[in-house]
């Protein structure tokens, strides 16, 4: 299906998120605009505190769709509002790791993203609460945690900067002891880290959830647990190839509903964005609960 002529689109932008300048993503937007015969007002945000702002330019303007231009924390926060409004989103992929966008092959340039609008299918998603926080695509205590939150202090954005953290953080590998209840059961885990995962990979390619849909009502509770340090370059590379799971330091949990405590505070970080220091993780999922528009070929 075509985006039928005359829609309004409410483009939800977050430039501090990278790629293109200020400009460069104005000028594109004009052109797309006239090539697929659409109307726009751009909602620019300026912090991640905009929820009520976004809200109200929904009521104001009465798009037809909304574009999600940024990251995956752009795309959390628009995830959160359009399904009080039955509005689909278009993910167009600006940010640093679009994690989501890999997940849903959603081309990571923005000119061939914007040309979805040509032939594109809607795909209703899942949608996680994590401590009464909205997640579309992954979440995790733990190893990745630690490295988003001195990410987010970096002013400097990129895979590079990512990739800085990491490689300090391999060095002071630590683990902490989980009790888990899941659908009625409970166990007790020391791991390196837990990701709660709606979708399958990192905006990296890694695969932390090999057997992950982001359709299916269920969420995974992926656990590493500690391991040699020589190790490292083993997991890694069965993260690139997709079979995490062949791994004896990997567990992964399908269930609906969880509680998650420890006794020393962790990072929580949601859709690559720090919540804080937590002891108590409640997880849960409202099926299908987000519209998406996607390649009609995905």
């Amino acid at each position: 299906m075509r985006l039928p002529a005359g829609s309004s689109v409410l483009v939800i932008y977050n430039a501090r998120a990278g790629g293109k300048t200020h400009e460069q993503f104005a000028e594109l937007l004009e052109q797309k605009s006239k090539q697929y015969e659409f109307e726009f007002r751009v909602y620019e945000m300026e912090n991640q505190d905009c929820e009520g702002n976004i809200r109200k330019e929904i009521k104001d303007y009465h798009p037809d769709l909304l574009i999600a231009a940024g990251g995956d924390g752009t795309l959390n926060i628009v995830a959160k509002i359009a399904p009080d409004y039955q509005l689909p989103v278009m993910i167009l992929p600006c940010g640093s790791a679009n994690g989501m966008a890999r997940e849903l092959a959603i081309p990571n340039q923005i000119t061939a993203a914007y040309d979805v609008l040509e032939n594109y299918k809607i795909k209703p998603v899942d949608l996680l609460t994590i401590n009464n926080s909205t997640c579309v695509h992954l979440a995790d205590v733990g190893l990745n945690a630690r490295i988003v939150k001195r990410f987010e202090e970096d002013p400097r954005r990129g895979l590079s900067t990512y990739a800085r953290y990491l490689w300090r953080e391999i060095f002071l590998i630590r683990s902490k002891s989980f009790q888990i209840r899941y659908d009625g059961k409970s166990i007790r885990r020391r791991a390196v880290s837990i990701t709660f995962a709606n979708a399958s990979k990192y905006g990296t390619g890694a695969v932390i959830n090999p057997t992950g849909k982001i359709d299916d009502g269920r969420f995974e509770l992926c656990i590493v647990k500690l391991f040699p340090w020589m190790k490292i370059f083993s997991l890694t590379w069965k993260m690139f190839r997709g079979n995490l799971q062949t791994s004896e330091y990997f567990e992964v949990i399908s269930c609906k509903k969880a509680h998650i405590t420890t006794k020393r505070g962790v990072v929580l970080q949601v859709d690559g964005e720090v919540i804080g220091q937590v002891k108590h993780i409640d997880i849960s999922i409202t099926p299908l609960a987000l519209k998406l528009l996607l390649p009609a070929v995905s």
